[in-house]
């Protein structure tokens, strides 16, 4: 291995994690990844001073372009649309949650947020929330002022806070909730569901229309826990449950014969340690990334 492909691969988890933070798939990251990849081989390397805040820049403008393409399919995705899971941990998704972002800079809860945002006012709060750069390198690496880009930036926070739940309970908890609900669901305990869900929770299946789930977000907490009820008859037989961190939180994965087929992953109010929100991926096209990385 040549030393500008070296220096590639020791920034290769900072040029996906942009990527990601940017579009939330993995497969459109790694698409960036590929094209930052062949812009840094033709580049002049010789005149790059910070390989890392380079490619990160290369990375930013790619996504940018990408997520304006994706925009227009998410417009005609069948059902809820929710990031691509991804297995976190220091032993899987390396750069995805490193020293230079949080955990909570992944969460599904975030990254469903920035979905509601403008390409520049996402990539303005991913380059200044999660990798700390400075206005002007933004405003550079965007082509926009300085100022233009402080405002967007103000903006984008302003659209989070008052989007993202405030808070959410700490792991052990979610971790232990997780377990009952999905106890209570693979064995269709409805009164248990009932007892575990919060009044106005909502339940968000993206299936991407290839696997059975509603097309639309359940609100309501006997509407979701007859709905769980309903479809436990449908998980498959011999289907396992194994408990991991995505996404920088707990999650459940559902595995049959050693491949996951869905993640679900929870919201729980610190406060009543009650489910505020339960999301499900079953799109099959969304677990290649996490299929890849399971052991």
């Amino acid at each position: 291995m040549n030393e500008h492909t070296e220096v590639f691969q020791r920034h290769r988890g900072a040029v996906f994690g942009v990527a990601y933070r940017m579009l939330g798939t993995a497969s459109e990251a790694e698409d960036v990844v590929q094209e930052t990849w062949l812009r840094w081989d033709r580049a002049d390397r010789s005149t790059v001073d910070d390989p890392r805040a380079y490619l990160t820049r290369i990375a930013a403008r790619a996504s940018l372009d990408q997520l304006r393409r994706a925009r227009a399919r998410r417009e005609t995705y069948v059902g809820p649309w929710l990031p691509e899971p991804l297995l976190t941990g220091p032993d899987v998704a390396e750069g995805v949650v490193d020293d230079a972002a949080t955990a909570e800079s992944v969460s599904v809860a975030l990254l469903v947020v920035l979905e509601t945002l403008s390409p520049l006012e996402r990539a303005v709060f991913v380059l200044r929330e999660a990798f700390g750069m400075a206005y002007g390198e933004i405003a550079e690496t965007l082509g926009r002022s300085a100022t233009a880009v402080r405002q967007l930036g103000h903006r984008a926070r302003e659209h989070v806070r008052a989007r993202q739940p405030r808070f959410d309970a700490d792991d052990d908890v979610r971790a232990a909730v997780t377990r009952r609900f999905l106890d209570a669901t693979m064995t269709g305990d409805i009164a248990a569901l009932l007892a575990m869900l919060a009044p106005d929770v909502e339940f968000v299946g993206d299936s991407g229309g290839q696997v059975r789930a509603p097309k639309r977000i359940v609100r309501g907490y006997e509407r979701v826990a007859r709905l769980m009820v309903a479809i436990s008859p449908d998980i498959p037989a011999g289907t396992e449950v194994e408990y991991r961190e995505v996404n920088g939180g707990p999650a459940a994965v559902f595995v049959l014969d050693g491949a996951p087929y869905a993640v679900a992953v929870l919201e729980v109010d610190p406060e009543t340690s009650l489910i505020a929100r339960a999301n499900f991926v079953g799109n099959p096209d969304k677990l290649t990334a996490l299929a890849a990385s399971w052991r």
